[in-house]
């Protein structure tokens, strides 16, 4: 046991904050890209690994659907982590003081409001854990950082204006996974994920999702998305309610595997708290 989790990203990073929320005990550990934070699980290095996989405002995390079938990892559990985007610049800098704000792209569009009314320019980074470290390093009260108050306690510098995102509702979904699977049922509301093709018949994904409605198991995500560099090579991930031990369950499962050629469970786990 290493007692480390991995997170892909700089310290100060959402992930960063995403494993001291769920698991304040072990030791985060840095990567700098998913698959690098999947290897280091997979090599001993450590136990556990935090994945994004989606966002309430931006929607599915690219690759990651791509990367966990592959990954060798399995879900044991999963968080949901409200985000909070922070305005962080210099110390004894001022908000009037900002005329730039760094970020990674995808959390300028999520507190365009708050820059607009104040006159700031958006401008991308690398990382917004990047961004801050940044903005301490050039000591220019005009750059500001887009990032978590954790950040800000890391590089030193002063929060300006706390949760400028535009919405209320801004949470990121994380999948912590680990190289042996858990399959007991540690909760009464339990959740299962997995991964399918579809055989190459009629209404195939019509009849394979007919056994959930049938026995009353409720599907609460299903994407697509394309495999093996063709258009026509299709695969499937979900999630549903429940443990394959449930009765229910697995008669839904025994129906999709009829009217697949690939079926792969990722994972049983419970479900966070903040999906009731």
């Amino acid at each position: 046991m290493t007692n480390r989790i991995a997170f892909q990203g700089e310290p100060g990073a959402y992930s960063h904050q995403a494993c001291h929320a769920a698991r304040p005990g072990l030791e985060a550990l840095p990567c700098p890209t998913f698959e690098a934070v999947i290897d280091a699980v997979r090599e001993g290095r450590a136990d556990q690994a935090m994945l994004p996989v989606e966002n309430t405002t931006y929607g599915r995390v690219a690759d990651i659907h791509r990367l966990l079938p592959q990954s060798g990892l399995h879900i044991v559990d999963e968080a949901f982590v409200r985000v909070h985007i922070n305005l962080l610049g210099v110390a004894g800098s001022t908000l009037a003081d900002v005329r730039e704000a760094w970020s990674l792209l995808v959390l300028l569009p999520q507190c365009a409001r708050f820059l607009r009314e104040h006159g700031i320019q958006g401008r991308v980074s690398t990382d917004n854990a990047r961004a801050a470290r940044d903005v301490a390093e050039w000591g220019d009260r005009s750059k500001a950082a887009l990032a978590s108050e954790l950040a800000a306690e890391i590089y030193g510098l002063d929060i300006l204006a706390r949760h400028i995102e535009d919405h209320d509702t801004n949470t990121t979904r994380f999948l912590i996974m680990a190289r042996e699977p858990d399959m007991t049922r540690r909760a009464d509301h339990m959740m299962t994920t997995f991964v399918f093709r579809v055989r190459n018949i009629p209404a195939a994904l019509y009849k394979a999702m007919g056994g959930f409605a049938t026995n009353g198991v409720n599907m609460t995500k299903l994407e697509s998305y394309m495999v093996d560099g063709s258009f026509t090579a299709t695969q499937f991930y979900a999630d549903i309610e429940g443990h394959p031990d449930d009765p229910a369950v697995q008669r839904a499962l025994e129906e999709l595997d009829y009217f697949t050629s690939y079926l792969k469970v990722l994972g049983t786990y419970p479900a966070d708290h903040l999906r009731d």
